[in-house]
């Protein structure tokens, strides 16, 4: 997430190392467990949450020992007893099976209670974040009892589409306020999960007060200790620099002991519970004693309503700050906690593995994450080698404390090929040892046939697309096609873009035996769209160097095709499948509505999640998506004004004015934020014919070399 994973996932979409109010599609920083993370594409509206955990023997896969001769005291999680009964028509008591203790094993086995651990609608990063509907009823129902007014508890939360940042106290007020029915219809949707979640065996992870508090709380206490955070993810203090009560201060254990309270007695609970204090927000101050006091008073408030707490923390933190976060201050983090009783995420460890430099999390338990998606772009990205080999070394790393593996997209429906291995490998002990051999089993069982044009298709986008490594990967789609363009943006991708042209033929060879099977359709049309991101680097960097090259008929050339063939090629690919609508996108955020207004300001939070993520574009395009009208109507236009201000400064004579440039572009993209023009939610042509046009159109010049 633009500034942290939240499950956090980052900002992202469906939604967010972070989780997704329902309605609105998330932007997505991370599966099992149901969270979102980073800003993105909507929400963190239904992206699966971080670390989930696949079963290995009715629990979480185990760690693996200690060294020869060495002794690992990780401690235990505790035994789980008998949820709470609730106090409301959904509190009722679940019953389920017990946790089994750790055996006697030198290096002790640790290991989560039966069953998947799972994030409730609550919590999300965007990958155990947040909790995007329910508690903030019960929010506010704690903060009224405290003294403070309805409009200033309304001002505090912001809008459907940004709850996550909200809840890891990023942001406040923006995109807000939430309507009254907003929060009865996800106290009945979260009753709804987590008695779901509970008849599948899962583990719900409610939210726990994490420390931030809406500024109102000066107003009723004026002597209260609290401190004003820095700005975050480009914001500033009207949307952000939140306020942080201090571990000291008296008020701390009575706001977390009644949050957690009103929590419990709606929900229940099954002992584990989410908060980040300081998610992609530097601490007040680095000294370690600080830290493990605002650590360990986190704690403190869950265990005096739940002697059996668990506090699944997102070990972000330590990632996304690494200059902060030295070894002094991360122990202190980690000591405050006993041990056995802090669950940590380690949401990117397929790239950037914390654990490593953390001496497995100083003897916490920890679950090896899988993030892969930020912002829940589309775009082919994978990184299978590494997702492959990851969970066995991190189960292997020396007094390993590993009792788990997760996934934390920040935003899901995409690279289906990547969630099927990692999926897969919580139940392997040992990596797939061909990968090339399981790609090609994967496509024969994704359309119940075996062909050879389709399986070495697939073989080419593992090794191309599909195997991200080196300083030019990303696992953010940086793709000119869905940045706001500049003469300075970077065309190089880790691979070898005539792999994806030809893995683009290969499979429009076998559409006479295979075009019936829909898993096949939407392959074709996303490696389709894939190849059209391709060629817009491609034309973007002839008109670029045409224009430096002060050669005017190839910039108008190279800036035609783009403009007026490429991109509105790709819009109507798009539009065959509606899975690749911006129509449906509005609609799942507007059905969550009581009325036009409120269908309206849903819609809004969602476009802008989409594009300009804060009000003056503060992350801008983080969420990108490739969808059948944003590209139309949102990107081509972007691109027009670009091609058309550079031709004009070529005929004039005068240098680009990328400031003046940008001002323009801005007012395109609020203009688009702003409108409510509708779009088509039905899918209109067919995308075997659309694409073998595409492809009739762009491969021959891609051949010849005379694009």
């Amino acid at each position: 997430m633009p500034g942290g994973a939240a499950a956090s996932l980052r900002p992202p979409d469906h939604g967010g190392r972070c989780g997704w109010g329902p309605g609105l599609p998330a932007p997505g920083r991370r599966g099992g467990l149901g969270w979102g993370r980073g800003p993105g594409g909507g929400g963190r509206a239904g992206a699966a949450g971080p670390a989930a955990g696949a079963r290995a023997g009715g629990r979480l896969l185990g760690v693996g020992g200690a060294r020869p001769g060495g002794r690992v005291r990780p401690g235990h999680l505790p035994p789980e007893r008998r949820r709470r009964r609730g106090a409301s028509a959904g509190g009722r008591l679940h019953r389920r099976g017990r946790c089994r203790g750790a055996a006697p094993l030198p290096a002790r086995l640790l290991r989560l209670p039966r069953g998947l651990v799972g994030l409730s609608a609550a919590p999300a990063r965007a990958a155990a974040r947040s909790a995007r509907g329910a508690d903030r009823g019960h929010a506010q129902q704690v903060y009224l009892a405290l003294g403070l007014t309805q409009s200033e508890i309304d001002e505090y939360f912001t809008g459907p589409a940004f709850l996550a940042w909200g809840r890891m106290g990023n942001l406040h007020t923006w995109g807000g306020p939430l309507p009254p029915s907003w929060h009865l219809k996800q106290l009945y949707l979260q009753h709804r999960i987590l008695d779901r979640m509970r008849s599948f065996g899962m583990t719900p992870v409610l939210p726990a007060f994490a420390g931030h508090v809406p500024k109102a709380i000066t107003r009723v206490f004026p002597q209260v200790n609290v401190t004003q955070l820095g700005s975050w993810g480009h914001f500033n203090c009207s949307y952000s620099c939140s306020f942080l009560l201090a571990p000291e201060d008296p008020l701390f254990p009575i706001i977390g002991s009644l949050f957690l309270r009103e929590l419990t007695k709606e929900f229940g609970t099954d002992h584990i519970y989410g908060a980040d204090t300081f998610n992609e927000m530097q601490p007040p101050s680095s000294e370690p004693s600080y830290l493990a006091s605002a650590t360990a008073s986190v704690y403190q408030a869950m265990v005096t309503v739940d002697p059996d707490a668990v506090w699944l923390l997102q070990g972000w933190l330590f990632q996304h700050q690494p200059q902060f976060w030295g070894p002094a201050q991360v122990s202190a983090v980690l000591g405050a906690v006993p041990r056995g009783r802090l669950l940590v995420l380690d949401l990117f460890a397929e790239s950037q593995p914390v654990y490593i430099r953390t001496a497995s999390f100083q003897g916490q338990p920890f679950i090896w994450c899988m993030l892969h998606n930020f912002g829940g772009n589309h775009g082919l990205f994978g990184a299978l080698e590494a997702v492959n080999r990851g969970p066995a070394a991190a189960r292997l790393f020396p007094n390993s404390t590993m009792v788990g593996t997760g996934m934390a997209p920040e935003g899901i429906g995409q690279n289906e090929v990547v969630y099927a291995l990692m999926a897969e490998l919580g139940w392997r002990k040992d990596p797939v040892a061909d990968l090339e051999a399981w790609v090609t089993g994967f496509a024969a069982r994704r359309y119940g046939v075996s062909h050879g044009n389709t399986e070495a298709a697939w073989r080419l986008l593992l090794r191309s697309v599909y195997n991200c490594s080196g300083e030019a990967c990303t696992g953010h789609n940086r793709s000119p096609l869905v940045r706001r363009p500049s003469l300075k943006m970077t065309t190089t991708v880790w691979y070898n873009r005539s792999d994806v042209f030809e893995a683009w033929r290969l499979l429009l060879t076998t559409t006479p035996s295979l075009a019936t099977s829909p898993t096949f359709r939407y392959d074709l049309l996303d490696v389709t769209r894939q190849a059209a991101q391709e060629l817009v680097s491609l034309y973007y960097g002839e008109a670029r160097t045409a224009y430096l090259n002060k050669e005017l008929v190839p910039l108008l050339r190279a800036a035609g095709i783009l403009v007026y063939e490429l991109l509105p090629s790709l819009d109507k690919v798009l539009a065959s499948d509606s899975r690749f609508l911006l129509g449906s996108w509005l609609e799942q955020a507007r059905a969550a509505a009581v009325s036009e207004a409120e269908a309206h300001f849903y819609e809004q939070n969602s476009r802008y999640q989409l594009t300009l993520w804060g009000p003056e574009g503060n992350i801008l395009d983080y969420a990108n998506k490739q969808l059948a009208g944003l590209v139309a109507d949102y990107y081509t236009p972007r691109w027009r004004l670009f091609m058309e201000m550079l031709v004009e400064s070529l005929v004039r004579g005068v240098p680009f004015q990328q400031h003046q440039f940008d001002q323009n572009a801005f007012q395109l993209e609020q203009t688009f934020v702003l409108s409510t023009q509708r779009y088509p939610s039905q899918p209109h042509g067919d995308t075997v014919d659309l694409a073998k046009k595409l492809f009739l159109r762009y491969y021959p010049r891609l051949v010849a070399g005379s694009l």
